[in-house]
């Protein structure tokens, strides 16, 4: 098959669509599109594709190509051998496992020195196809047909130094082949009981690995924490683990592949080198790369959950263009804060000392006083880190005092200090220490949490599990385009955008992003989308795939601050002509748009599908899509761990969701568990059902561990999972007369 027809067919099986919708999303990728771009703007050519499975026809595609060019690099090994046969070729073009690709190549692979080799280097190949040919005779004496090979020259001294030396070919040859190895190897994947254990130091020891003291599951059906947190606490030296199998089930099925029903003559030797290739050539190799192949499918599921969790959180919804006042707390540095105005532009820096040890209530007060007296802002943003709930209450009494009502937030720090001393943040502000850009990165972070986020390492934000141990250039990877599709998604204000925000648009990056800026600051305000193209580097292949995600709030043409591209303006013209009326006295007058038929508008160009689009925009042209902001209040005397007890009712925000709970701030600077079993009414078998960061909940203390700094929650009222079911059961192992997919006596056919 050609390869990229063999390419196509493949992803078309992998994500079960159409193969034209797979066809024209391959075609648009392959032609620089971006997913957003593709999913919003070409619904047509894809069947309209949602962003998800648009991604992975792009991620198939990339394992599919460095397939392809594995699968040539191995094939010319084999050829360079003259061992490629018309069999194996067609087996190694038609496989779409790489794992089995590899397991195909293994018998040709250019072998270190082993057992076997010496053996071979000894002339005793021969010798090892009598062992597995000859059968049973009367007439044949196993002394004589291995006296032959019986040579002292060529270090083979005797009749037990010969047979040893063909079983280890034997041996090796049974390790090498793909069917055996694929077949131990999905045995082991299937059946292997993963086992945890305390190393001795640590048996009596309590330690934040406990839980796994005394874990015993079917490693194909271990939770991803709980594979990550056992390699995390091997890692640490505290805990040990093993994969337990039935391995005389596995020798015997070997065994009884190489012999089948032939009495051959060497048939003892022969089972005990099938044995030996098994424990001494397969088994810790193959165990291992099921336990690897299980943490690489826990660190995908670890990587999705915080792709899931950061999307939750950069699409927290944003307070808004309102004056807000940063406070940035601390106890014996002072409190620093920021105003910034509706614009986010920062206007003033102060510090005042309200907490321990200065204590300074009087002077802080007069001084956050004058600065809302000058200012008169609608927001104060307060950090959640050191001396927040002291400051919180602070300036709750103080409001109270002076019947002020502005409403006051908790705003997460995660990843303010990296921002403070950032390359980036000195360029925002050259002028301010790190104190000052952190409490201006507070007060913007409740403005509009994406603007402010995406200055951030998204690693720093902290909203994942176990983010340390996964691959950190997938991880990198999947968080870079869960920025993208976020920022995408809500789309950007083309004359306040950063240099960070703008490189995450659809087809900008970070030079041209750099460049729009600089023009901007030259030339003014953007006035047009049209205006883009005077930008450097920015062609027009690039602003095919940004206009329509940049808004320009004042532009000469209103279509500039809404999500329809530029390329589809005409019809929007044509709607407006057919109507009588002007596309500015179109724009959100949903009594005349509802008069419009989609299918009236429908060309060659654009479908029906676009129209739609186009339709639904112009009923509320430029809202941003994420909910309405909302504020939470925490209880003023609940400052610390020391302050929770058991059976209080509790308000707090949903920092963090994993595969085995969610994490919720209740205001003590110790984040508390809602485990999985406590956060719903029914049963879930994914947190990601019911909750998600961000979530406000009302929790119920079940217990707390401040040595451990463990507080245990119960969600109160908790979502309901529809149709959900329980299921359960202890792992068991699986009937062994079932056929395993194993085929018995095919062992040399390949």
């Amino acid at each position: 098959m050609d390869g990229a027809l063999f390419v196509i067919n493949s992803i078309q099986k992998d994500v079960e669509q159409s193969v034209d919708a797979v066809v024209n999303t391959v075609m648009l990728l392959e032609s620089g599109a971006t997913i957003p771009f593709i999913a919003r703007y070409r619904k047509e050519k894809t069947g309209n594709l949602d962003e998800t499975v648009v991604r992975k026809i792009s991620d198939r595609l990339e394992f599919y190509k460095e397939l392809e060019a594995r699968k040539a690099t191995i094939m010319k090994s084999i050829e360079n051998q003259k061992k490629m046969t018309p069999d194996l070729k067609k087996r190694i073009l038609d496989t779409t496992d790489a794992t089995v690709l590899e397991d195909m190549y293994l018998p040709y692979k250019i072998k270190v020195k082993t057992r076997a080799t010496a053996a071979k280097e000894k002339g005793l190949e021969g010798l090892a196809d009598i062992l597995l040919t000859q059968l049973a005779s009367n007439t044949v004496v196993k002394d004589a047909l291995v006296a032959p090979f019986v040579v002292v020259d060529k270090g083979v001294a005797s009749y037990d130094e010969a047979i040893a030396g063909a079983q280890d070919i034997v041996a090796e040859r049974i390790a090498d082949n793909a069917a055996i190895r694929g077949w131990v190897r999905s045995y082991t994947a299937d059946t292997g009981v993963l086992k945890s254990a305390p190393r001795k130091d640590f048996k009596d020891i309590k330690t934040k690995f406990s839980t796994y003291y005394e874990t015993s599951e079917l490693i194909k059906s271990a939770p991803s924490h709980r594979l990550l947190a056992v390699r995390r606490g091997t890692k640490e030296e505290v805990l040990s683990w093993k994969i337990v199998l039935d391995d005389d089930y596995i020798t015997g099925r070997i065994q009884s592949s190489i012999i089948g029903d032939k009495n051959l003559l060497f048939k003892k030797e022969v089972l005990a080198a099938a044995a030996d290739s098994y424990y001494r050539l397969m088994a810790v190799s193959i165990q291992a790369e099921v336990f690897v192949q299980a943490q690489q499918k826990a660190e995908e599921e670890a990587i999705s959950v915080f792709s899931k969790n950061l999307r939750n959180l950069l699409l927290s919804p944003a307070a808004g263009s309102k004056i807000t006042i940063g406070i940035d707390p601390g106890f014996r540095t002072g409190c620093k804060i920021a105003v910034v105005d509706e614009k986010g532009d920062f206007k003033e820096f102060s510090t005042i000392y309200p907490t321990p040890p200065e204590n300074d209530t009087h002077g802080s007060a007069a001084v956050l006083l004058d600065l809302i007296a000058e200012y008169e802002p609608g927001l104060i943003a307060i950090g959640n880190g050191t001396a927040s709930k002291e400051t919180y209450g602070f300036v709750k009494e103080l409001l109270r005092k002076n019947t002020l009502n502005i409403p006051v937030v908790m705003v997460s720090e995660a990843g303010a200090s990296v921002y403070s001393a950032s390359e980036l943040a000195g360029k925002e502000y050259p002028d301010l220490d790190l104190t000052a850009r952190g409490a201006i990165s507070i007060a913007h972070r409740l403005q509009d949490p994406l603007a402010e986020l995406v200055k951030i390492d998204p690693k720093a934000i902290g909203v994942g599990q176990y983010q340390h141990d996964v691959n950190q250039r997938e991880l990198k990877r999947s968080l870079d385009l869960t920025v993208e599709s976020c920022v995408n998604y809500v789309g950007v204000d083309l004359n306040t955008a950063s240099v960070a925000l703008l490189s995450y648009v659809s087809g900008i990056g970070p030079a041209i992003a750099d460049n729009i800026v600089k023009y901007r600051s030259e030339n003014g305000k953007f006035k047009s989308r049209s205006e883009l193209k005077k930008i450097p580097k920015l062609g027009d292949k690039a602003f095919e795939q940004c206009a329509g995600f940049l808004r320009i709030r004042v532009a000469e043409n209103p279509l500039d601050n809404s999500t329809i591209h530029p390329e589809s303006y005409c019809v929007v013209e044509k709607m407006a002509q057919a109507m009588n009326v002007s596309v500015k006295e179109l724009m959100g007058n949903q009594k005349i748009i509802d008069t419009l038929d989609p299918s009236s508008f429908v060309n060659a160009v654009f479908g029906l599908l676009t129209v739609k689009d186009i339709i639904a925009e112009l009923k509320k042209p430029g809202t941003d899509p994420r909910e309405q902001f909302s504020n939470v209040e925490f209880s003023t005397q609940i400052n610390e761990i020391s302050d929770v007890i058991a059976g209080m009712v509790l308000t707090g925000v949903v920092t963090n969701v994993t595969n085995f709970g969610a994490f919720v701030d209740i205001g003590v600077h110790q984040d508390g568990l809602v485990h999985i079993s406590q956060l719903a009414d029914t049963f879930i078998k994914n947190p990601y059902e019911v909750i998600s960061v961000g979530d406000t909940l009302k929790v119920e203390v079940l217990e707390i561990e401040p040595a451990l700094k463990r507080i245990s929650l119960k969600r109160l009222s908790g979502g309901k999972a529809p149709d959900a079911k329980p299921s359960g059961g202890k792992a068991r192992m699986p009937n062994k007369n079932v056929d395993q997919g194993f085929k018995i006596g095919s062992m040399f056919e390949s």
